[in-house]
């Protein structure tokens, strides 16, 4: 319904919001996960092939999708004045990139010393 009739020659429009709805943060992530995948992947010039370049794609499109994410969220909680949760979004965001990079990084040299038969 576009609009309501509010009696003889009285017409109310409904408001527009300001701003629009933030996305959920798994559209945000998706987007991000994917955009930095492709990017990660194709940059080099050549395809990933091996085991290690295919896990440093993922990681980086893990991290690229957690960044954007709580930074989507930070700057919709700036823009709405609520400083607190862009100070979270901003932490946690920062956290799981941190997190991923050392629980991927830790994957990476174990498989580096199984190949070498002795410790990194």
């Amino acid at each position: 319904m576009r609009y309501q009739p509010l009696g003889p020659g009285h017409v109310a429009y409904p408001a527009y919001p300001l701003y629009p709805p933030p996305l959920p943060m798994s559209t945000e992530f998706t987007r991000a996960f994917v955009a930095t995948a492709c990017l990660s992947a194709f940059q080099g010039g050549a395809r990933p092939q091996s085991p290690t370049q295919l896990r440093k794609v993922l990681r980086q499109a893990l991290q690229g999708g957690t960044a954007f994410a709580a930074g989507s969220r930070a700057a919709t909680a700036v823009r709405q004045g609520d400083y607190s949760s862009a100070l979270v979004a901003a932490a946690l965001g920062a956290g799981g990139v941190l997190l991923l990079e050392q629980l991927l990084r830790d994957a990476a040299r174990l498989d580096k010393e199984k190949q070498d038969g002795q410790e990194a």
